[in-house]
């Protein structure tokens, strides 16, 4: 399991959702929540960043905090990086 997967699995946790009962409030299968949980994922690491941000706001989480866990850039992180680049 890796880090974004393992604080998906807690988050979900923490507000007494299934699997089943989580899939449907961010729009992807409950086998595809599984695969994110436990990092089997068949095409790459880690979601989407409109998926990261649907989990997100279903789990009360701070996106931000899961967009890193999930190994992408904020959007407010790469605006400053941009803007700022030295």
């Amino acid at each position: 399991m890796n880090k974004f997967g393992k604080r998906i699995r807690e988050l979900r946790n923490a507000k007494g959702y299934s699997l089943r009962q989580l899939a449907p409030l961010v729009g992807v299968g409950f086998t595809y929540l599984s695969k994110i949980e436990t990092g089997r994922l068949d095409f790459g690491d880690s979601p989407s960043a409109e998926l990261v941000q649907r989990l997100a706001i279903a789990l009360d989480a701070d996106a931000d905090e899961l967009l890193i866990a999930a190994g992408r850039i904020p959007n407010s992180i790469a605006q400053h990086i941009f803007q700022n680049p030295d």
